[in-house]
């Protein structure tokens, strides 16, 4: 018998504007994804919301920081 692999996780919903097509999309994603806990990300240009599964919340100013680096602005959570 196996032990269990669930692990907590914490899902945020940010708003990030300026994104426009799937190259935003993948930019916003991939900076994300770098931040340690990340385990998914889905941003979606149509609506400026990028959907963050983390292991455990996620420091704003992180997710801020990643998102400047992708050459949006995070306007705050959904």
């Amino acid at each position: 018998m196996s032990a269990p692999t669930d692990t907590p996780s914490v899902t945020t919903v940010y708003k990030v504007s300026g994104m426009s097509c799937g190259h935003c999309e993948g930019s916003v994603s991939a900076e994300i994804s770098e931040i340690p806990g990340v385990t998914s990300v889905k941003a979606v240009a149509s609506t400026g919301e990028v959907t963050v599964v983390s292991t455990a919340p996620l420091d704003e100013e992180a997710v801020r920081a990643a998102v400047d680096e992708a050459g949006f602005d995070l306007a705050g959570r959904a």
